[in-house]
C-alpha cells in the first residue's frame, strides 16, 4: 500500500467539511470507505502503533457496516 500523502488527507479533510452541509447516503458511504482506506494506509505505515491500528480497525467496521439514510 502507498504511503498516504498529505493531498489525500486534506482532500478527505475537504470533502468531509463538504458532505456535513449536503450529505446524501450515497455519498456518505464513499466518504467513509476513503477515510477507512486512508487509515488503514496510515496504520500500515506505522508499524507497532495500537492505537493508530485501532482507529483504522473502528473506521473500516463503520463504513462496512449498514449506511443510515437520507
Amino acid at each position: 500500500m502507498p504511503r498516504p500523502s498529505i493531498a489525500e488527507i486534506s482532500a478527505l479533510i475537504a470533502d468531509l467539511a463538504a458532505l456535513r452541509q449536503n450529505r446524501t447516503s450515497a455519498e456518505y458511504a464513499t466518504l467513509m470507505g476513503r477515510k477507512a482506506d486512508l487509515l488503514e494506509r496510515i496504520a500500515d505505515h506505522t508499524p507497532g502503533d495500537a492505537e493508530t491500528a485501532e482507529v483504522a480497525r473502528l473506521a473500516r467496521a463503520r463504513a462496512d457496516s449498514p449506511k443510515p439514510t437520507d
